[in-house]
């Protein structure tokens, strides 16, 4: 019987309930890894997520400190350490810069920036004990370019990419990989405000012809996490399908 490449591999996934985050807990799932998930308020694609794989549903808000490092530590008591985390959790809020509250502008952070330091450090001691570890924060091709009409989302995003790279020479010494992951267009909920015709328009703009999906993503993660990424880390990868801002 051939070993599957995560077999007995702890895992922990920021925002697993759905789309990119979903895919990426049902890839280490087919891959045979022990997996919890957080998830926020999507209770009954949480419970259809961890029926599906068998993973951990664990809910939290990652966008209040506090309950971000409860989450970590419930999710660590279940798994009894971690050897992959992966920080998906994010949302986005479009609109002109003179449009968005401080407030928009502080969950934004909250969630798509600090939530990664704070689930970050809650397993690093571990995998610092450990030798071992692997580390991946999910940003976006807009942290990459910038958008228009996207300074929030874009500004924290682009810091998950320096506290990535940053992160990498830090814990490099201790045989922990971290590097980030830049999805371009991908067809997942934060697309559900676009309209058929915009989204035909970012297919066509993509030189691959068509949206990415939340597979295209899983398949980078596990890459980066498997025997093939053990050499990699503080890279930024970008399964975009071509499609470039510059």
């Amino acid at each position: 019987m051939e070993t599957k490449a995560f077999e007995g591999k702890r895992v922990i996934v920021t925002g697993g309930s759905r789309g990119i985050g979903a895919g990426i807990v049902r890839a280490f799932a087919r891959e045979g890894a022990k997996t919890v998930f957080l998830y926020h308020n999507a209770k009954e694609a949480a419970k259809q997520v961890a029926i599906e794989t068998g993973a951990t549903p664990i809910r939290c808000d990652l966008a209040d400190s506090a309950d971000a490092e409860r989450g970590m530590r419930e999710a660590l008591a279940v798994l009894s350490g971690v050897d992959v985390l992966v920080n998906n959790a994010g949302i986005c809020k479009s609109g002109l810069i003179q449009d968005l509250s401080l407030d928009d502008w502080n969950r934004l952070l909250a969630v798509d920036l600090t939530a990664v330091f704070l689930c970050t450090r809650a397993v690093v001691p571990g995998m610092v004990g450990q030798k071992s570890g692997r580390i991946v924060n999910i940003s976006s091709i807009w942290g990459m370019t910038g958008a228009s009409c996207e300074a929030g989302y874009s500004a924290a995003k682009a810091g998950v990419i320096g506290f990535s790279k940053a992160l990498a020479k830090e814990l490099g010494p201790s045989g922990i990989t971290v590097n980030c992951v830049c999805p371009g267009v991908i067809d997942t909920d934060m697309l559900a405000g676009y309209d058929e015709e915009t989204r035909r328009e970012l297919a066509a703009e993509t030189p691959l012809c068509r949206l990415g999906t939340p597979e295209d993503i899983a398949a980078s993660v596990l890459f980066l996490c498997g025997e093939g990424g053990s050499f990699v880390t503080g890279q930024v990868f970008s399964p975009n399908g071509g499609f470039t801002v510059t």
